[in-house]
């Protein structure tokens, strides 16, 4: 979250629209790229900035996606899609902590706004299904 105020999860989800979640998608993208630049050259750090920079701009590129499908169907396969992204980029952003490739401490918020990403995008795609039944 930004600023100082607490937000339960709960709350995040029902004022989280479309919009808000289209932007926050992309900030994550940028923040992912910005974070990648300063990754070591070498090997590893090329291997982890190259598949952390894929998984994170698909992300917001899938759940763009969603909110212009067509159909029921398409909407909940992008969403799928957009949640394996995120839970990727969480994946990756955990390997560059324990790796000792970034300092743990400099990953902190990015961490926490992927795992709200992934669990507002989860939530979403759960409701998706259940009205489609």
């Amino acid at each position: 979250m930004h600023g100082t105020e607490k937000t339960s999860f709960s709350e995040l989800k029902k004022e989280m629209n479309p919009e808000e979640l289209k932007t926050r998608t992309k900030a994550l993208a940028l923040r992912v790229i910005r974070l990648a630049r300063i990754l070591p050259r070498d090997p590893a750090g090329r291997a982890v900035a190259g598949q952390i920079v894929r998984s994170a701009t698909s992300v917001g590129a899938n759940y763009r996606a969603a909110c212009r499908a067509q159909s029921r169907a398409t909407f909940s396969a992008k969403l799928a899609i957009a949640e394996e992204e995120a839970d990727e980029t969480l994946y990756w952003l955990e390997i560059l902590s324990e790796s000792g490739l970034v300092k743990p401490e400099r990953l902190t918020e990015l961490l926490k706004e992927t795992r709200e990403i992934v669990a507002i995008i989860t939530a979403s795609r759960r409701t998706a299904s259940t009205r489609a039944k």
